[in-house]
């Protein structure tokens, strides 16, 4: 079943039918029928279980031995969900491949005509306004009539008008000048000048808080010592920049106490750096897009609105200290190429858009956690990514405190590691994964062998003998006491007087076959040496290792396993630890020799019938201990083989028998090898780092099954 997001109005929900009341049960016993209704945004989808997170981990965390770079990961790519009633799980990936969908969409429905024309326009209609009032006033007192006081009082009005007229055709078609001179123009029609006033404090508010928020509303009816308190806010503020600018680390405590209701939130310096970024980079973009002329003409309406030369002067020295203060400077240029022209109040607001899918892209791509997503603000995701988008955000940041919630995560301090209880489930998956190849590839005659007294039950049968599982085969048991009644000479006498009694005879009875499973105590010698890890092989041992603890620990709980680790020295790794084991150091040298007389210690202490040792390697022993002291060599002495085959004959008259994986055809392995197996009699294998785990798993489990006749 698809799920789509909620502004989806085609989107149906499959629900029972009894629901939302009594619903019949269809007739003969089949599926309860279902009906379909809009969705209206109040159905849970439910997100992907702890399993299937902790499964799309396995592979990176047994690559690295690192779970938070591994969720890292699992966060940057998603994962796709195998279950078709639960949705996807959409990645960092995903949400910044949406937000540069969205920014190229921008780009290509908007382009910068004549951003000012609107302002332009609405400025022409408000000077044509006035003149028709004046020209209307003046054709009034242009009529006559009336006394000599009315005649002075027309010829007055007829003079004023004309004065008006004279101004407004004297005003400058640019538009700062415009603004500038009918700031000083005396308007006699009062529409006229309440548009003019409210287009003004419109255009004071766009240019001034792309500066420093409410400072449009700071100077509206502003008195000489408002503006000085302004200006000194601007100014103290410049002083801050410029100290940061020099390299130090000014505190802005004393700013904010006296400044600070106009960077809400903010709590130090770069709290207000941050703000006055993001309010003028729009600005600061507009500029660098337009032509020329028309930066010139924003820049000279800008400068009329400002009224005070000296804010004006302050402003512009703090937009440029910002551009040196931001790396890269302060806004960028803006290539607009769409059909829809954008007027100011538009273009800022397209513009600032822009930048705030730009900063948030940057701050998904700088997530390292799940934690690091806390912070973003979700109504802001929601307005530039949607409600699907912000509910996508919402289940990235719940992944890690769900894993953790199931078990399979714990938190030691900041950082994330995997509890018992999420090896086992790495493990499992590790395990199921190779066994899934091996059903895929049809490799060998591999059996999956079950747990119980006496082991699987075989079809062919036996005469039971005592002390064995008693398996009885009912059929042949009867055959046999009926055989045996038919020959019996009493018997006979007995069916001639009509008696039909069977007696059973222990000979009689007849018990299927087993196959009995023995317990093994194993150690497996794992190659960690330089070679190991340049040749690509350490992982593949590494798998092999998950694997086999898990596969004993699951299917095999007597048995016993233990994993060492040898390179320039041995030593013993805990089971546990094994999926977040990683290759660290820069270690020469393979004493094979260390890591046989380690093995040969642990198995002292086993109490098991059979007990062996697996080596995985890639190249013959280079190192061996000698008079307490490591002696390495490369290409290997005499010596050091030696020591190692003296180790192997030890192993061999403890009854230890040791199996070789070689992952690389070298000769000097080859010929050791066949050294260390006609010693000891076990057997040695070549397999390539891909195939190790198939060959390790399958030998293991065929060489526990043992019939008994």
């Amino acid at each position: 079943m698809t799920f789509w997001t909620p502004d989806r109005r085609d989107v149906r929900e499959a629900r029972p039918l009894g629901e939302d009341g009594p619903s019949p049960r269809p007739a003969g016993g089949g599926r309860e029928a279902a009906r379909f209704s809009r969705w209206d945004g109040s159905q849970s989808i439910p997100d992907l279980d702890a399993d299937a997170l902790v499964d799309a981990l396995a592979d990176d965390v047994m690559a690295d031995g690192d779970v938070g770079e591994a969720l890292r990961r699992l966060l940057e790519r998603g994962l796709r969900s195998d279950d078709p009633t639960r949705p996807d799980l959409a990645g960092l990936r995903d949400l910044i491949e949406r937000l540069q969908a969205r920014r190229a969409d921008l780009l290509e429905r908007y382009r910068l005509g004549d951003v000012l024309g609107v302002i332009r326009r609405e400025l022409d209609d408000i000077v044509a306004d006035e003149r028709a009032g004046v020209e209307r006033r003046l054709a009034d007192a242009s009529a006559g009539g009336g006394s000599e006081a009315d005649g002075e009082l027309r010829e007055m009005l007829r003079s004023a008008a004309a004065k008006r007229l004279d101004r407004l055709d004297a005003l400058s078609p640019d538009l700062g000048e415009r603004i500038r001179g009918l700031q000083e123009y005396d308007f006699l029609e009062q529409s006229a000048r309440k548009r003019y006033d409210a287009l003004v404090e419109r255009l004071r508010s766009q240019v001034l808080d792309q500066y420093v928020t409410g400072l449009s509303e700071a100077i509206q009816g502003i008195t000489p010592e408002d503006l000085a308190a302004n200006r000194e806010m601007v100014r103290d503020l410049n002083a801050l920049l410029q100290e940061r600018l020099a390299g130090h680390d000014p505190d802005a405590s004393a700013f904010l106490a006296r400044h600070g209701r106009f960077f809400p939130g903010a709590r130090n310096l770069d709290d207000i750096i941050e703000q006055l970024a993001q309010r003028m980079a729009a600005m600061q973009s507009l500029l660098r897009s337009m032509t020329p002329d028309q930066r010139a003409e924003l820049q000279s309406m800008m400068d009329a609105l400002l009224r005070d030369d000296r804010l004006r002067w302050d402003l512009a020295q703090l937009a440029a200290t910002m551009d040196q203060l931001m790396p890269g400077g302060l806004g960028d240029r803006v290539r607009f190429g769409g059909e829809e022209s954008l007027g100011l109040d538009g273009a800022l607001e397209q513009i600032g858009r822009l930048h705030a899918l730009d900063a948030l892209e940057d701050a998904l791509g700088d997530a390292e956690a799940s934690g690091d997503l806390a912070g973003l603000d979700r109504a802001r995701v929601s307005e530039l990514l949607g409600e699907d988008g912000a509910h996508d955000l919402d289940a990235l940041d719940r992944v890690a405190r769900q894993l953790e919630a199931a078990g399979y995560l714990t938190r030691k301090g900041d950082r994330l590691e995997l509890t018992p209880r999420g090896s086992r489930r790495i493990g499992q998956k590790v395990l199921d994964d190779l066994f899934a190849r091996l059903r895929r590839d049809a490799f060998g005659g591999h059996r999956t062998a079950r747990t119980g007294r006496g082991g699987e039950r075989e079809e062919t049968t036996k005469p039971y003998e005592f002390g064995e599982p008693f398996h009885l085969d009912l059929r042949r048991t009867l055959a046999n006491a009926l055989t045996r009644d038919e020959n019996a000479p009493v018997a006979r006498a007995r069916r001639g007087s009509g008696a039909r009694a069977l007696r059973l005879d222990p000979a009689d009875f007849e018990v299927y076959r087993t196959e009995q499973l023995t317990s093994t105590s194993t150690v497996l010698l794992v190659d960690m040496s330089r070679s190991m890890l340049l040749r690509g092989c350490f992982l593949a041992a590494k798998k092999v290792a998950v694997a086999l603890n898990t596969l004993i620990r699951t299917q095999f709980p007597r048995d016993h396993l233990s994993v060492i680790g040898f390179a320039y020295y041995a030593r013993e790794i805990r089971a546990e630890a094994l999926p977040e084991l990683t290759w660290h150091g820069y270690e020469y040298g393979t004493n094979l020799q260390h890591g046989l007389l380690l093995a040969r210690r642990i198995l002292a202490r086993q109490h098991a019938a059979n007990r062996e040792v697996v080596v995985i390697t890639d190249g013959e022993p280079t190192a061996h201990f000698e008079n307490g002291q490591v002696e390495f060599s490369y290409p290997p002495t005499r010596r050091t083989i030696e020591e190692t085959l003296r180790e192997v004959q030890r192993c061999t008259k403890e009854g230890i028998t040791i199996n070789t994986f070689m992952l690389e055809r070298s000769r000097a392995l080859t010929e050791f090898v066949a050294l260390m197996t006609r010693l000891n009699r076990g057997r040695a294998f070549y397999a390539t780092p891909e195939r190790l785990g198939e060959y390790v798993l399958v030998d293991f489990v065929a060489r526990r099954t043992r019939r008994v006749s």
